[in-house]
């Protein structure tokens, strides 16, 4: 087994959190006492501060409010796309998140190779596929779409932070890939 430690997270530079702005050294310190380390993200995207606060404030606003969709259901949606993205990444960072917020050890596994034969609901597969569909032939969303996630009880509320969240994470899958980033070990064994 290698020694992830010695790889760098990132083909940029990754700055020193004690030479960063002091609104993202909070944000960063407080992610680190609460999750026991700091996730890779927050260094990578640290790189332009301007950016990581942009970045930072529409993944809050899309991921950590209420509405009809639940947090684990957003996670699934991260999961999902960014496993057909090719995102390393987001898949086994926000993999151990749906795990936690799902209370389900296998949830993440089973969304990020094949959603259509995971333990889920129609109404999440319902929920997927129009996220994945936005994520790839967003061109082709039509007024059936939306008929078929009425069907399964999403109103276009739903619809709409299904589409932010598959189009955010689609930027998200793209700059982590660019970057080289690498996920944290401790993402690994969390949630399991």
């Amino acid at each position: 087994m290698s020694d992830d430690a010695a790889k760098p997270i990132s083909r940029f530079d990754v700055p020193k959190i004690d030479d960063l702005p002091e609104d993202i050294r909070e944000r960063i310190r407080s992610v680190q006492e609460k999750s026991g380390f700091v996730p890779n993200v927050f260094l990578v995207l640290a790189h332009r501060p301007d950016e990581f606060r942009a970045f930072m404030a529409y993944h809050d606003a899309l991921m950590d409010k209420p509405g009809g969709l639940t947090k684990a259901e957003r996670e699934m949606i991260v999961v999902a796309t960014s496993n057909a993205n090719q995102c390393q990444y987001c898949v086994i960072a926000h993999g151990a998140i749906l795990r936690i917020r799902a209370k389900d050890p296998l949830i993440a596994d089973q969304v990020a190779i094949n959603y259509r034969k995971a333990d889920i609901t129609e109404k999440q597969r319902a929920m997927l596929d129009f996220a994945m569909k936005v994520a790839f032939e967003a061109y082709a969303i039509g007024d059936e779409d939306y008929r078929t996630l009425e069907s399964h009880g999403w109103g276009l509320e739903d619809a709409w932070d299904m589409a932010a969240i598959a189009s955010f994470f689609a930027l998200s899958n793209r700059m982590a890939n660019a970057t080289a980033m690498r996920p944290n070990a401790e993402f690994h064994s969390l949630g399991r």
